[in-house]
């Protein structure tokens, strides 16, 4: 007979968090599985198919035998381009050595983290906002302090309360715009303000743009355009969202050579490089057309005013028009159900699969995130849905 032996993890395992939209997709996915109807509005992921150039750019490049490991920081043809790319959308100077690319964006997260946190330091991060910023904070033992976004400022982050937030401990701050969950768009303003209030500290900026270009209202700004901000910015960015690319898995970071040395040496040591035939995809992805990447902007911004408009009709939902990203964020404070038991009530009950705004922090109560990664027929059925249930329940 064998004896069962005690899983002994490290302490810092029950730091970790985790997404809950993937759980939410397990469920929803296991209820399909019994028969039952699914709207998913709860998966952070374009509907839409690869574009078909990238795809065949993938598809050569298997055959001319780019199924070898590359350098841990991306191949250099992939991070001239990038190089390029960041230069001209950025209106700053960027070099290849500045460019580490990685399996997807999250990596770019987690060695940031890992490279800058340690015990006692300091990392302001958005709340709500993307789960896997705190969970990292946390399982590197440093300290998360939240930012509120702000519904009466359009989901975007009170600067003067930023600014009484930044400490000497401070080592990092995560910036996210276009904003997941909420949609929310920092504008020019707020950016350039956020320089002031970091001033000469010697505090590093992770800047997540990896909606940069699903905006429908307004432009882009980046704190790596302002001056002085460069050499204190990690921009993340990739091509998930933009082209449709969620199961390629490729990403990048851009940052000073100096550190992008460092990132590179945490990919050689967890996951080695990205695999080569998506980079020569990803190349592709940037220097080919971009009329599909405009389409599926356009599209996006019709579900959203779809999407908004119906809910705003819905008893005790109110919802504010998101300036980029494909979710939206409705307060359902009026419902009087807290935020996890709606979502859960939604999916069990009308077959609708959102997420609790709790799945983004603490300050995601009273919230609702969906997806308007679907179809508008897909999106109006949800609409009648989730009315014909208030109808019975509030």
């Amino acid at each position: 007979m064998t004896r069962g032996h005690e899983l002994r993890l490290a302490k810092r395992m029950a730091r970790l968090g985790t997404e809950t939209a993937f759980e939410v997709l397990v469920k929803a996915k296991a209820l399909e599985a019994k028969g039952r109807d699914i709207i998913h509005l709860e998966i952070g992921e374009p509907d839409f198919d690869t574009p078909p150039n990238i795809i065949d750019a993938g598809c050569d490049a298997l055959h001319k035998g780019f199924t070898h490991y590359g350098p841990s920081a991306g191949l250099m043809e992939l991070r001239e381009v990038i190089a390029q790319h960041v230069s001209e959308t950025r209106r700053v100077n960027v070099t290849p050595d500045e460019v580490v690319v990685v399996p997807g964006g999250k990596p770019i997260i987690f060695f940031s983290v890992l490279a800058f946190a340690e015990a006692g330091d300091e990392i302001i991060y958005p709340n709500p906002g993307f789960p896997i910023y705190e969970s990292m904070i946390n399982y590197v033992g440093a300290k998360a302090v939240p930012i509120r976004l702000r519904e009466e400022l359009d989901f975007r982050l009170d600067v003067d309360e930023l600014s009484g937030l930044i400490n000497d401990r401070t080592k990092l701050i995560i910036l996210n715009s276009p904003q997941n969950p909420t949609g929310g768009v920092l504008e020019k303003e707020d950016i350039d303000r956020i320089a002031h209030a970091i001033g000469d500290r010697n505090v590093m900026v992770l800047s997540d743009e990896i909606y940069s270009r699903l905006i429908f209202e307004g432009e882009d700004h980046s704190i790596m355009s302002v001056d002085g901000m460069k050499e204190r910015t990690i921009l993340l960015d990739g091509f998930s969202k933009t082209y449709a690319m969620t199961g390629w898995r490729m990403g990048y970071g851009v940052m000073r050579a100096d550190l992008a040395a460092h990132i590179a040496r945490l990919m050689t040591n967890s996951a080695s490089c990205t695999a080569s035939f998506t980079q020569i995809a990803g190349i592709e992805a940037l220097r080919g057309p971009q009329d599909l990447v405009d389409q599926m902007r356009v599209e996006f911004q019709k579900r959203r005013d779809v999407m908004v408009a119906g809910l705003n009709k819905i008893k005790g939902f109110s919802c504010r028009l998101p300036k980029g990203a494909f979710y939206v964020f409705p307060n359902i404070t009026q419902t009087g159900w807290p935020s996890k038991k709606l979502a859960d009530a939604l999916l069990d009950d009308v077959g609708v699969a959102a997420l609790s705004g709790t799945a983004f922090g603490d300050f995601g109560e009273g919230y609702l995130r969906f997806s308007v990664a679907n179809s508008i027929e897909n999106i109006e059925k949800a609409l009648d849905r989730i009315e014909t249930w208030t109808k019975k329940n509030l």
